[in-house]
């Protein structure tokens, strides 16, 4: 498939506000509601919406009429994505009211934040499961798509509030931390498994199946067409295996031990640039990682379209 940077986006900046917000949530259940931790919350909260705000606005560049975004809720009977589109305004909704009940020093934050943190983990399923239910996109069609879209949003969102809390509340800074290490490993479990899993794959359609002839020896002389369409622009990502493999190993370099070795040097030298480093790199490496599960999906149809006359 050819990935969209749009959505590219999109999942990765949403995915480290509902992290992000989790990891401030938890703290609000863990520890007591002095003036400072309300602060700092609202502080985060400000910082969620940011995030979950550029991700929204990234998404409008997916829609080829904009203005008929309002019609992607309509079929959220049947659509993952309708769900998604209801479920990210309600998060977003809810960060606000609990920032809001945090800066008026009233209100049931605890309890708008337990409602916000359960929707932020059901936002997780529903972007996961745009994917994962497409049946006929082997490398999608997992559970294994869930768990990671879920496990690299809280690594990427800990790993934000790590860096909040070096600027605002360092003696937060190791719990986060700590949360980040578990939750980036957990993720290389997962994703590990994905690419084992995605590399054992076999086609279910070959050009025989496809065009009902059962001859061993079918080769294609021409897609149909005498240049581009957008079956070859939309459905491929026109990339070299050399390219592929070179996305593949930087992300795993950039997801999963660099970041902890920035978060180990932050910590240890209280430095706040490492922090910085520390996410910054490891959102770098989750948009290769986003870019590269996009573009390892093998639509069927480019059976038919595969060689140029």
């Amino acid at each position: 498939m050819k990935p969209a940077f749009s959505v590219i986006f999109l999942t990765t900046l949403i995915g480290a506000g509902q992290g992000l917000f989790l990891a401030l949530f938890a703290t609000e259940m863990l520890l007591p509601p002095a003036p400072e931790l309300r602060a700092y919350l609202v502080a985060g909260d400000i910082v969620v919406l940011g995030f979950c705000g550029l991700g929204l606005l990234a998404s409008f560049f997916h829609l080829g009429r904009p203005e008929r975004a309002w019609r992607t809720a309509t079929m959220w009977r049947t659509s993952w994505l309708s769900r998604e589109v209801i479920i990210l305004p309600a998060f977003m909704g809810g960060v606000f009211l609990h920032g809001l009940s945090h800066y008026l020093g009233q209100g049931p934050a605890a309890l708008v934040g337990l409602a916000t943190a359960l929707i932020g983990l059901a936002l997780y399923v529903c972007t996961a499961m745009i994917y994962a239910s497409i049946r006929f996109l082997q490398e999608w069609a997992s559970p294994l798509t869930v768990a990671n879209y879920t496990l690299l949003g809280l690594a990427s969102g800990f790993t934000l509030a790590t860096l909040l809390a070096g600027v605002l509340a360092p003696e937060l800074a190791a719990a986060y931390a700590l949360g980040a290490t578990v939750f980036t490993l957990a993720g290389f479990i997962s994703r590990g498994a994905s690419l084992l899993r995605n590399a054992r794959l076999r086609p279910v359609s070959t050009l025989q199946t496809a065009i009902g002839i059962k001859h061993p020896r079918i080769v294609q002389k021409s897609q149909g067409f005498m240049g581009g369409s957008f079956n070859t622009r939309e459905f491929f990502h026109g990339k070299t295996a050399a390219m592929l493999r070179s996305v593949k190993w930087s992300f795993l370099l950039l997801v999963f031990p660099a970041p902890l070795l920035f978060l180990v040097a932050g910590l240890k030298g209280d430095s706040l640039p490492y922090l910085a480093a520390a996410f910054a790199l490891q959102y770098l490496g989750l948009l290769a990682e986003r870019w590269y599960f996009f573009a390892q999906a093998n639509h069927p149809q480019n059976l038919y379209y595969q060689t140029v006359a």
